[in-house]
């Protein structure tokens, strides 16, 4: 497979078939690009999609959001999962208010000196934001490029993946050509092709009913309706599970997730 051909497939697939209706894909505005990042991480598109819309609607702006109580942040955050991910949001956006006068800053370094941001994440809003030319890996892309330069070596490195998208990055069209493998990743995934299991260093997600996420999400969820006692907190999920409860509590507090008052415990409000 040649670089000029691979090019040719994945953006004539994206022109005829793209996912050109996501709302982040109609915006340049790096705030709300960084929502949708954050929120797409480990996360199903179809999924987002409802939770950007209601996230984006009730904080517009990185300033809205900055200014908002944490409480109003993680309430608007509940039944998508990974709480601390809605936490780091926030402090980013008090960064970029407080550091960058509202501005979001362009080059990657500097985006990843954000809370919660990674190399991923800064690139990701570098491409996408300002169609800053970048290298970057997500599990769709892998999946196009696996599939059609490694088909049938067992255990494909991340450096190698980025050899070939070195090669075949069409300089000045970071923007539109990351969403569309992103796109073509993703349609190939729904077609039957696998490739996670040749990734070197990959490793299966652990089960979520019965897990300690499972247990936070709950806690979390009760206190976006209210205050509440720690034995109220602890028999959520049941007698059996009211250990894991407790120690997913105490991992939420030590977090700043949670806090307690004369009250009980409730999501913070700072």
């Amino acid at each position: 497979m040649s670089y000029t051909r691979f090019r040719k497939i994945v953006l004539g697939f994206y022109k005829k078939n793209g996912r050109h209706d996501l709302p982040w894909r109609k915006t340049h505005n790096p705030y709300r690009i960084l929502v949708s990042e954050i929120m797409l991480q480990q996360t199903q598109v179809e999924r987002v999609i409802p939770y950007y819309k209601n996230f984006i609607k009730k904080f517009p702006t990185v300033n809205r959001l900055a200014k908002a109580p944490l409480s109003e942040v993680l309430s608007a955050w509940q039944g998508l999962g990974y709480n601390r991910r809605a936490k780091m949001l926030h402090e980013a956006a008090k960064q970029v208010v407080k550091e960058y006068r509202g501005k979001f800053p362009k080059d990657e370094r500097d985006l990843e000196s954000l809370r919660g941001v990674g190399p991923y994440t800064a690139r990701a809003v570098a491409a996408f934001a300002f169609n800053r030319d970048m290298i970057f890996i997500e599990t769709n892309i892998r999946t196009a490029v696996m599939h059609h330069f490694f088909p049938k070596k067992k255990k494909v490195s991340d450096v190698e993946i980025e050899n070939v998208l070195v090669g075949a990055f069409p300089v000045g069209n970071a923007r539109e050509w990351y969403s569309a493998l992103m796109d073509y990743g993703s349609y190939l995934k729904r077609s039957g092709v696998r490739t996670n299991h040749r990734v070197k260093g990959y490793a299966k997600q652990a089960k979520f009913e019965g897990s300690l996420r499972e247990a936070r999400g709950a806690i979390l969820r009760a206190l976006a309706s209210g205050t509440k006692s720690e034995s109220e907190i602890a028999s959520l999920l049941g007698r059996k599970r009211a250990s894991q409860m407790k120690t997913a509590l105490a991992a939420l507090r030590r977090e700043g997730l949670v806090e307690a008052t004369r009250g009980g415990l409730r999501l913070p409000n700072a």
